[in-house]
This record gives C-alpha cells, sequence and structure tokens, in this order.
C-alpha cells in the first residue's frame, strides 16, 4: 500500500529496536483517514479487513521494518535518562506527493525494550481522542501529527477498569523529540548525538547544513519552530497538558495527544490534565515551559556547538532567549489576525491583553467571543461584556486599510467556529466505549474537518457545556 523508506533506521543501532508488532485477537477497523492516505500516495487500498490487519499490527506491510525509537525526557521537571516508544513502533517513512518525508506509526502495538513494565497497548477512549483532536489542529491549520486508521483490537486493555483496546496509526513529519537528543546527551554518546543532529538538519532544517555554525542554526531553527507553534495553540484556547520534553517535536509539529483540551470560558491559569496538580502546563504556562525544554535542547547540543563548554554556553544562551521575542511576535500576528488587523501598531498588544482581561473577568467564552467579533466587525451585535474596550477596538480597525467585507471575512478565516469542545469529545468517546456506537464519533470528526464554517449542521457543535464541569479532567493514554 506504500512505498517505504528507513532513513531513521541507518542511524546507529543504539538509537532504536528492530521488532515486529503484537498481534491482536479480532482487529475491527472503526476510522480510516482515505484522504491522508492518498495525499502519502497509497496505491491498491484493500478492503476494511485487510486494512484492519495492517493497522493493527496483526500484518507488517511489505516494504516495513518495524522500530521502536529510544528517548529520554524531563517529565514535570524531572529527567528520566531513558523512556523510549513503550508501546509504538514506527512502520517506515512515505514521501508523499509533495516530496514530504513522512513516518507512519502503530500506537498501542504490543510491549517493546522500552515498555518499563507496561503492557504496551492503548485503549479506545484515547486513540479516539488523539485521532478527533489531530485532525481538528490540522483542519485549524496548527502543525500536527496526523490520524490516519483507529483500529479495535477485541482484546482488553486493564487501567483502572478494563477497557476495549485499540491501535492509532499516526503520521508525522518525524517522532525525533527534544528528549532524543536528550537520550544522546545523557550518554556522553556524541558520535550518536551528531549523527542525529545530522539526521534532523538534512530532514527538517537542510538550510542549517549551509550555516558557519550548523548545529547553532538547528537549535535557532527549532527555537523559531516552536515560537510560531505555541502561539498558534494558544490563538484556538489549546493546551496540550503535559509539555514534557519526550512530548516536544523538534519538527514543529504539534505531538502526544494525551490530557489535552480546548478552554471554554477564558482563563490563562486553565489546567485539564489529571496529572498537572501544580498547573506547570497550565494554558498560559505553554510559552515559558517551551522555552524551557528549548533550554534542554541547547544543553544537550552543546557538545556539537563548541568543544570548549563555557563557548559553546556562551553561544546559545541568546539563541534559547531569544524565544520569547520570537512568540511575541508570533502571538501578536496570531492576535491581530483574530481582531481583525492587517497593519501593525505599536499599542496591538495592549489592545489584545485588554480584551483576554475582560473576558477573563467576565468568564466569556474564548472561541465564541473572538467569532462574535468577526460577526460584530460587519455590523452584528458586538459581545456583552466588552464595554469600553470595543470603542478602543473600533477606533483602532478605523485606522486599518481594509474594507468591512474583507475584514469580516479574514476574521471568520482566522476564529473557528467549531473546535473539539471537551463535552461533545466526550460524549463521542463515551458512546464508543461503552456502547460501542461510533456514530456520535463520526458526525463529530465531520464537523471539526470543517471548523471555519456555520450552517445549520454545525450549530449543535458551536456552544459550550450548559453546565461546565470545574472538575472536568483529562488523562494520559497510557
Amino acid at each position: 500500500m506504500f512505498d517505504f523508506h528507513h532513513s531513521y533506521a541507518q542511524l546507529p543501532e543504539r538509537a532504536h529496536a528492530r521488532l515486529d508488532p503484537v498481534p491482536v485477537a479480532a482487529p475491527r477497523l472503526v476510522a480510516f483517514n482515505r484522504e491522508l492516505a492518498a495525499e502519502m500516495g497509497a496505491e491498491g487500498i484493500p478492503d476494511d479487513a485487510m486494512l484492519a490487519a495492517v493497522f493493527s499490527g496483526n500484518t507488517v506491510p511489505a516494504g516495513a521494518r518495524p522500530i521502536a525509537l529510544a528517548y529520554a525526557g524531563h517529565q514535570f521537571g524531572h529527567f528520566v535518562p531513558q523512556l523510549g516508544d513503550g508501546r509504538a513502533l514506527l512502520l517506515g517513512e512515505v514521501v508523499d506527493a509533495s516530496g514530504r518525508r513522512r513516518d507512519v506509526q502503530l500506537k498501542g502495538s504490543g510491549r517493546t525494550p522500552f515498555s518499563r513494565g507496561g503492557d504496551g497497548r492503548a485503549a479506545l477512549g484515547p486513540v479516539l481522542r488523539e485521532y478527533l483532536v489531530s485532525e481538528a489542529m490540522q483542519a485549524l491549520g496548527i502543525p500536527t501529527t496526523r490520524a490516519l486508521a483507529a483500529v479495535t483490537t477485541g482484546e482488553p486493555v486493564f487501567r483502572d477498569t478494563a477497557l476495549p483496546g485499540a491501535v492509532f496509526t499516526r503520521v508525522a513529519a518525524s517522532h525525533v523529540r527534544v528528549g532524543t537528543f536528550q537520550y544522546f546527551a545523557a550518554r556522553e554518546d556524541f558520535a550518536g548525538l551528531r549523527a542525529l543532529a545530522d539526521h534532523v538538519i538534512a530532514r527538517h532544517y537542510p538550510q542549517a547544513a549551509q550555516a558557519q555554525a550548523p548545529y547553532e542554526a538547528l537549535l535557532e531553527a527549532v527555537v523559531e519552530a516552536q515560537a510560531a507553534l505555541v502561539a498558534r495553540w494558544l490563538g484556538v484556547g489549546f493546551i496540550h497538558g503535559v509539555m514534557n520534553t519526550d512530548n516536544m517535536a523538534v519538527s514543529g509539529e504539534t505531538i502526544d495527544y494525551g490530557p489535552c483540551a480546548f478552554m471554554d470560558a477564558y482563563d490563562p491559569g486553565t489546567v485539564f490534565s489529571s496529572i498537572d496538580r501544580n498547573g506547570r502546563y497550565a494554558y498560559a504556562n505553554q510559552p515559558p515551559i517551551a522555552q524551557w525544554n528549548l533550554a534542554r535542547l541547547a544543553e544537550a547540543l552543546l557538545p556539537l556547538v563548541d568543544e570548549t563548554p563555557a563557548a559553546a554556553v556562551e553561544r546559545v544562551t541568546p539563541v534559547v532567549h531569544g524565544f520569547a521575542a520570537r512568540f511575541e511576535r508570533h502571538w501578536l500576528a496570531v492576535m491581530r489576525a483574530k481582531l481583525g488587523l492587517a497593519s501593525a501598531e505599536e499599542s496591538d498588544a495592549e489592545l489584545a491583553q485588554g480584551l483576554l482581561d475582560r473576558m477573563q473577568a467576565a468568564g466569556l467564552d474564548y472561541t465564541l467571543t473572538f467569532r462574535a467579533l468577526a460577526e460584530a466587525a460587519g455590523g452584528a451585535p458586538a459581545p456583552a461584556g466588552l464595554d469600553g474596550w470595543l470603542h478602543e477596538w473600533r477606533a483602532r480597525l478605523g485606522r486599518d486599510a481594509q474594507s468591512p467585507e474583507e475584514r469580516v471575512a479574514a476574521m471568520r478565516g482566522a476564529n473557528p467556529a467549531v473546535i473539539p469542545r471537551n463535552h461533545r469529545v466526550e460524549e463521542a468517546l463515551a458512546a464508543a466505549v461503552e456502547r460501542e456506537d461510533f456514530g456520535p464519533f463520526e458526525r463529530l470528526r465531520v464537523m471539526l474537518a470543517q471548523p471555519f464554517d456555520v450552517d445549520a449542521d454545525t450549530a449543535a457543535f458551536l456552544a459550550p457545556p450548559v453546565q461546565p464541569d470545574p472538575r472536568y479532567r483529562t488523562f494520559c493514554g497510557t
């Protein structure tokens, strides 16, 4: 079905472990992304039974060479020198119609040498959550891993209780993480570290190879990609929930949708993750945490930047410190688009923050408030609770060159109407897990594919819950 390549497998053997998936009892295909498969050049797509066999791991497709990847990572600030793919296998890489190299990975495919006592399996609920949210992020225009398939296994997995098992197939620009660099650096494996860095440069940032200091240029490119990514997260009210260094892809894609969620009412301190008890990864903490993670990447790269440690630190420090300015630039670009501003003024950051402050004070819904502003720019009633600020905003619009029609169209394209509302996601997961009813999942998937459109079909998916649950928590999929 795919023409597999294996550039990552050319790295030293200590970077990965070769093994096949563990077969499951009764695989059943519940979702398959045919559009993505076609984009990746799939030929001769088989029937659902064969797709279920392939994407459960029961049948290893021709040309695939499954490997589990090694990496380390800081988890909630504490370094773990060996993590790795404990329940995932990279089947190989596919060069798509646009010439992009993309990984195809099974999640939930059984134990690996990195399982650390885990069962190597995944439950259906987290698999469907990742499918829905990653594809929603794609539709929102945010760099992300993609969902290719979801298969139930016919076997239970045991967490707090018995749950239906599933396998998720993920597509990514790559699965190299900050923690992958940390894995080699912690072992003082400088040959492996250099091989990994050269691989990432060739795959993601080829311009760095031409720089006078290529590894410093690599760091700068990753810093820029992460600054842009996190700014776009904040623009849609997304909270990753577990921004450990092993969950930060150096490609600049969003990866590992575990306890992720979207805000309803705006509150910068919003936390949904059940394991983030101190709010380390709260909504507003995501930019400084991204910078903290990038400092860990810089530390790992020090031996490649300069053979003298002090000189290496001196060279990478301004690159890491530069994250804040880069993030601010991207965040302002996001907020200007959301506010309907085509030009730039120095006071725009203050205008945007003023809106957020009023939204927080009034308990306004993040997504619906910005969407309502898009309509208000064309003469519709403005959202309540923004008195005073609206006068400032309208005065700012008056200094902008766009026509009202151009502004409304641009704002509708920058402010989604449909997001993966937590209560809607939970309804879809509960129906699938508890009743084997995948209808709600499929309806939500279709709605999330067109987040900027509003019609009679989408109306029911726009609103926040009637009675928000302040105790709502999301959970890791492990």
